[in-house]
């Protein structure tokens, strides 16, 4: 088995990113789990709970949905899929973060080494405790992010490059300190409507372009570039809960075919 090979039994997962990761869609249309096979890790007072929407905790520098997300149809379909026993899913995500520092605005955070508000560490340490907690060992890290790095694109802040670059450090980094061949699960940044598809077109080559050259890192749902045409969109840039839904189902269907 390699590492993107799922183990049949209890199952440890990072949702992370901005604001996407967060989730911006509507509670009383998300899955309801089943009892006893889907948990949230809380990092302020170390202890699991149910998962459901809104997922998340206002913790370190992260932040809840608000207020459906993608992490109960994501844990449906691992669970359904994968046979696993249950899922014990970690949220650390933040609306507006970049990936690199040019990107950052004010106080909003970035996922680099450098910048005003640092929000990677903050993420290892919630990791850490959740393993300590299940005593299990991170099977992956689901990434969506790129809409603020795809505007500073647009805006000659930032060069396809720059970005490429910077998650591919950033992957570098969750390795380091979770395991050297961690899978990294990119769902591909959708556009922003009424804005230049530009930049948003040159984060989404780069997110594949990083997938292509490894081997742990895979680009596992594309269709975000549709959702204005599906209807999908709740405002200009944020997923409505139909979309958080079916992104969740289509990653658990992709993860359960790796081999």
């Amino acid at each position: 088995m390699n590492a993107k090979t799922l183990a049949q039994e209890k199952t440890l997962w990072l949702i992370a990113g901005q604001s996407n990761a967060v989730g911006q869609g509507d509670s009383t249309l998300s899955p309801k789990c089943e009892e006893d096979t889907a948990w949230e890790y809380a990092f302020s007072s170390d202890a699991l709970r149910p998962l459901a929407d809104p997922v998340g905790v206002k913790e370190l520098s992260f932040e809840r949905a608000n207020s459906g997300s993608l992490a109960p149809a994501f844990a449906s379909g691992m669970v359904a899929r994968q046979g696993s026993s249950s899922i014990v899913i970690v949220s650390a995500a933040r609306g507006g973060a970049s990936c690199h520092q040019k990107a950052e605005l004010n106080n909003y955070g970035t996922w680099d080494t450098r910048g005003n508000l640092l929000l990677f560490d903050d993420a290892i340490t919630k990791v850490k405790a959740a393993e300590k907690k299940t005593a299990l060992t991170l099977s992956g890290i689901l990434w969506l992010q790129g809409e603020r790095d795809a505007n500073a694109i647009n805006d000659g802040k930032l060069t396809p490059h720059e970005y490429e670059a910077a998650l591919t450090n950033l992957i570098a980094r969750f390795r380091k300190a979770l395991g050297s061949k961690v899978p990294f699960y990119i769902v591909q940044t959708g556009y922003f409507k009424d804005h230049p598809h530009e930049g948003f077109d040159a984060v989404r080559r780069a997110q594949q372009n990083v997938a292509d050259k490894d081997k742990f890192t895979s680009v596992v749902y594309t269709e975000t570039n549709l959702f204005e045409a599906k209807g999908w969109m709740k405002d200009q840039i944020h997923y409505n809960q139909i979309g958080l839904n079916h992104i969740g189902a289509v990653v658990a269907d992709a993860l359960s075919n790796f081999k």
